[in-house]
């Protein structure tokens, strides 16, 4: 469903994706993993269609979204991507529920429909008391399941979710991971993490490991080859697939 084929892109003198590719299936649970800077976020970015790789194709049911102009990619983003940061990434002024709305009210649904299902994905991941307090109020592993409430109200084929519990405690990122997945799986969402932390890729269905921008290893949770080359993957600076 989700494809990047050869991407590159650099910030300045630094490569952050050096030639990286994979195949992402409709359903699947994917983590990213590797080092901090070995290019997992910016992989992220371009799958979502948050910036555009300087080489390269993401397609997703095999319709180009990198060559899409900003108003198309934040329409596609709009309707069939939902996105949970590490931080929430709340609006500060707005109340839980509403926040949950936003997207909601963004692709021209009613106010008091858009709210109406705002407050059943809040029950739905067991945060309705914490409907109507703003963000300020809320402990950090309720403000991400805000996050993920808001992530999936729309709908969503995809979901990226960008170090989801990398701000919380282990029981607080336990339980939002629980919900996350839980969630995903029921809906056959597919979701794609960003992660560094091994408890949390060990919740996916497959892995796929970078290092220096490129892909180091893939495999399905529990059997994983970080560190040793994909099958078909050449030397670190290549092409790869996944």
């Amino acid at each position: 469903m989700l494809e990047a084929r050869a991407l590159r892109k650099a910030f300045g003198r630094t490569t952050a994706l050096d030639g990286v590719s994979a195949e992402i299936g409709e359903g699947e649970i994917i983590a990213i993993t590797g080092p901090s800077g070995s290019g997992k976020s910016t992989l992220l970015h371009c799958l979502a269609g948050i910036i555009r790789p300087e080489a390269g194709e993401v397609r997703l049911d095999g319709r180009r979204v990198d060559t899409l102009d900003e108003d198309d990619r934040t329409r596609l983003r709009r309707e069939n991507f939902g996105i949970v940061f590490q931080f929430g990434q709340l609006v500060p002024e707005l109340s839980a529920v509403e926040n949950v709305a936003l997207p909601l009210l963004f692709n021209r649904h009613g106010r008091r429909e858009s709210l109406r299902t705002a407050r059943s994905w809040l029950e739905r991941l067991d945060t309705a008391d914490c409907a109507d307090h703003l963000p300020g109020e809320l402990s950090g592993g309720q403000l991400q399941r805000v996050a993920v409430a808001r992530a999936l109200a729309v709908g969503p084929r995809v979901v990226f979710a960008d170090e989801p519990t990398g701000a919380l405690d282990s029981l607080a990122g336990e339980q939002v991971m629980d919900t996350l997945v839980g969630t995903a799986r029921e809906s056959r969402t597919t979701l794609v993490i960003v992660t560094h932390d091994n408890r949390v890729a060990a919740y996916a269905d497959r892995e796929i490991v970078l290092r220096d921008g490129t892909v180091a290893g893939a495999s399905t949770v529990g059997t994983s080859t970080a560190g040793a080359p994909a099958a078909g993957a050449p030397a670190a600076g290549g092409e790869a697939t996944t």
